[in-house]
């Protein structure tokens, strides 16, 4: 209904259609004036005049409106498909045109990988290809850590990737320093692999051999994105080189980060997003710890401060000047 006009498109019935329909067929008739209100009655073939009474307007059985209906249904559908394979026979010719200018290949440029199960699949197929580099930016993933399957086949994938003269460059939160599967996989993988770690990391990146990238295409990482366009592939190396030269190496020689004025490198960056405003479940997540651990680094750096409440710790952090003395380190 619009402006008072009853409208509605193709075969639909409106509630009101179908209500004095279902009462016609239970009292066998309708007046002209009650049909009034919906007209797609008789336009529809719902409705008829009764032969000895053109005011009394009798239904027409269901079986009889339905078959007719489909029927007119499978035309319009019909005349689509005629109309569709036009379009096909029309663009087909300037299709195979524009091939020649336009695709140079037939792998995607971006393809979504719809499953964990598939990109770890199509990740395994590329590394397979590959024989010079793998770049990787790897947050805490509890999923992971949970699946020694998971990590027990990482494993062997990166050893076959080293064994064939490829390089690996990995990097990681600051708090895979101290997780035990992380020390286990460089204590056992062997040719030319490095490990960093900084306080944070982007969100999981995987670059092979500078032609082929993958990266999380949803929040909960169950879809990914593989990458194959070069200006992207290059952004990528070039967030990830810069990563590099900022962070602390941990493989295959480990550089202590200093503790200053009680103050440890963990702590330091729980203060700088505790002024940032973040909370506790937010810190942990940046950083790659449980909420636990990272309430109870909070505790201790309020205890080295002196802190008896949180808006006093954000207030003693400023003061402290710790973080002044992280960024002369950099």
């Amino acid at each position: 209904m619009t402006g008072g006009t009853h409208q509605h498109h193709g075969d639909e019935l409106c509630d009101t259609g179908l209500g004095l329909y279902a009462r016609a067929l239970r009292e066998g008739h309708l007046s002209s004036g009650e049909a009034s209100t919906a007209p797609c009655l008789i336009d529809r073939g719902l409705l008829h005049p009764a032969i000895d009474d053109l005011d009394r307007l009798e239904p027409v059985a269901p079986a009889v409106v339905l078959q007719r209906l489909l029927r007119s249904s499978e035309d319009r559908i019909a005349d689509e498909r005629r109309h569709g394979q036009r379009l096909a026979d029309t663009f087909e010719p300037l299709m195979r045109l524009g091939r020649r200018d336009v695709v140079t290949e037939d792998t995607p440029a971006l393809r979504i990988l719809s499953s964990k199960e598939r990109t770890g699949q199509a990740i395994e197929e590329a590394m397979a290809e590959g024989r010079e580099e793998l770049l990787a930016i790897q947050p805490h993933d509890t999923h992971v850590t949970k699946r020694p399957d998971i990590l027990e086949g990482a494993m062997k994938r990166d050893q076959a990737f080293l064994d064939r003269g490829g390089r690996v460059r990995a990097l990681y939160q600051h708090t895979m320093r101290h997780a035990p599967y992380a020390r286990a996989r460089y204590e056992h993988l062997t040719g030319d692999v490095e490990a960093r770690t900084l306080d944070e990391v982007t969100e999981r990146l995987i670059v092979i051999d500078r032609t082929v990238a993958f990266i999380p295409a949803s929040a909960d990482r169950s879809l990914a994105l593989e990458v194959r366009h070069p200006a992207l592939i290059a952004y990528f190396v070039n967030t990830f080189d810069r990563l590099w030269h900022l962070a602390t190496p941990m493989h295959p020689q480990a550089a202590h980060q200093p503790t200053l004025n009680g103050i440890t490198p963990r702590q330091r960056a729980i203060a700088a997003l505790l002024v940032e405003g973040h909370t506790d479940s937010d810190i942990a997540d940046r950083l790659g710890m449980n909420v636990r651990t990272a309430r109870v680094h909070i505790a201790k750096l309020a205890a080295t401060l002196g802190s008896e409440s949180r808006a006093q710790l954000g207030y003693l952090i400023a003061e402290s000047r710790i973080l002044k003395q992280k960024d002369a380190e950099q």
